[in-house]
């Protein structure tokens, strides 16, 4: 099947980060655009949505917008305010740090699970995957290097092989993304995240579970400090 990346804008010209559109039904297109636009901030925290103004920057139907909307609000992304619209959820502080608790829990099962299970075709497809990031990161790509790091964490939960546990981490990926995207100015931050993806790959390449519990709490904690550091 041939995947084909799709750059959408709003009508103020600020860019929609690509999807893979290929074999997906309007509905989940229009979820992917739309939590895509999300997690990047292309729609800021606390910002209420005009419904015509999405479908036409996402370039989808009403319907879809619809049902993207109800899923999102779910997830946490967006909240229904009756009598008022749709907002973007806000961002706050004590939110994160609630959030980087429960990551820890399931991301450290995560990794118990995977170094069990990783084979070396996996392994190398992370490797790969955290190469792209860092080419991304070189050309300055936000959106790219944002879009490759979510694929990096769902390979990681697919290893793990508890498709629950993957759908839990996948809310939880896509909310803590938001946050991310506010610390990526920070000097030298990308470059640590690659080294630290690196040292959850060197674990699981090894089979070593303890490592690769310790490198996935560096990277969550990683992230707190950085978070912290621009709040």
């Amino acid at each position: 099947m041939q995947e084909q990346n799709v750059k959408t804008v709003d009508a103020e010209g600020r860019e929609r980060p690509p999807v893979e559109e290929a074999g997906l039904s309007l509905n989940e297109l229009a979820y992917r655009r739309f939590k895509q636009a999300l997690v990047t901030l292309s729609y800021k925290p606390g910002e209420y949505l005009n419904t015509a103004q999405v479908m036409t920057d996402l370039q989808m139907g009403r319907t879809p917008i619809n049902q993207a909307i109800h899923r999102l609000a779910n997830e946490g992304l967006l909240q229904v305010i009756p009598r008022k619209g749709v907002m973007v959820a806000p961002l706050s502080i004590d939110d994160a740090l609630e959030l980087i608790e429960v990551r820890l829990a399931n991301e450290l099962l995560c990794m118990r699970l995977a170094s069990k299970r990783a084979t070396a075709a996996q392994v190398a497809g992370l490797s790969a995957l955290n190469q792209q990031i860092a080419a991304a990161c070189q050309a300055r790509d936000r959106v790219r290097m944002m879009m490759l790091d979510n694929e990096f964490h769902q390979a990681l939960a697919q290893i793990a092989g508890n498709a629950m546990l993957a759908d839990i981490l996948s809310v939880l990926h896509a909310r803590a993304q938001r946050f991310w995207a506010t610390s990526l100015s920070k000097e030298g931050h990308m470059q640590e995240v690659i080294e630290e993806h690196r040292a959850i790959i060197d674990a699981l390449a090894q089979q070593d579970t303890q490592a690769a519990e310790s490198a996935a709490q560096a990277h969550i904690l990683s992230f707190r400090s950085a978070l912290l550091h621009d709040a």
